[in-house]
């Protein structure tokens, strides 16, 4: 049943997904190819963009005017394939998709791998950051566990065997939770580190891309 439920939300996706237009009916009637190229340049969308256009418009009974298009995607590119552009994409974690002609991406390819690993060095800290919240929630819900047994075990009518057992569980409880707290110290150092690296690429990169 639930490989059913998952294969249906996966198949929901793919149709939302499909059905996902690039332009609507007001842009496809207005026309403004020129416009459109110039933005998809500029973001740095791929040609194939166009052939998502002509789909999305072809229901309205419209027809991109390609020329006028890819003239001003070009103007857009030069806006887009700049180091500036290249470090910013790279550092969101957004992908390239070769879109930037070779005199151009000389330049705008190394900034974005400089962004890249600007990224890397941020996402590394954001995950060792939530390794130590995700560890110490679970410190403190062993934590709650322990007391709530000691509570029960204050419970009057208990048998000698029963209250050995609920120390016995408490003691599990207690070993459990010494683990997570030595996971939680290491995941602490992972943050240390990850901050020291994110302090030296910040530092590395500064004077070449300003500060962000």
């Amino acid at each position: 049943m639930r490989n059913l439920i998952i294969i249906a939300a996966a198949t929901a996706s793919v149709l939302v997904l499909g059905s996902c237009a690039t332009m609507s009916e007001d842009q496809c009637l207005a026309g403004d190819w020129g416009q459109q190229g110039y933005a998809d340049g500029r973001s740095g969308q791929p040609t194939s963009r166009l052939d998502a256009h002509t789909e999305a418009c072809a229901k309205y009974g419209v027809v991109p005017d390609a020329r006028t298009y890819y003239s001003a995607r070009e103007d857009g590119l030069r806006e887009y394939c700049t180091p500036a552009r290249g470090f910013q994409v790279g550092r969101e974690g957004s992908s390239y998709a070769d879109v930037c002609p070779p005199q151009l991406e000389a330049d705008f390819l190394p900034a974005y791998r400089d962004g890249q690993i600007v990224y890397a060095a941020e996402q590394a800290l954001s995950s060792a950051q939530s390794s130590v919240s995700s560890l110490g929630s679970r410190a403190e819900a062993l934590d709650e566990k322990i007391r709530a047994k000691r509570e029960e075990m204050r419970a009057s009518g208990l048998t000698d065997e029963e209250r050995a057992r609920i120390r016995d569980r408490i003691d599990e409880i207690r070993r459990e939770r010494e683990g997570v707290l030595r996971d939680w110290r290491r995941a602490q150092d992972d943050v240390d580190e990850a901050e020291r690296r994110v302090r030296d690429v910040y530092y590395r990169f500064a004077d070449q891309y300003g500060r962000w």
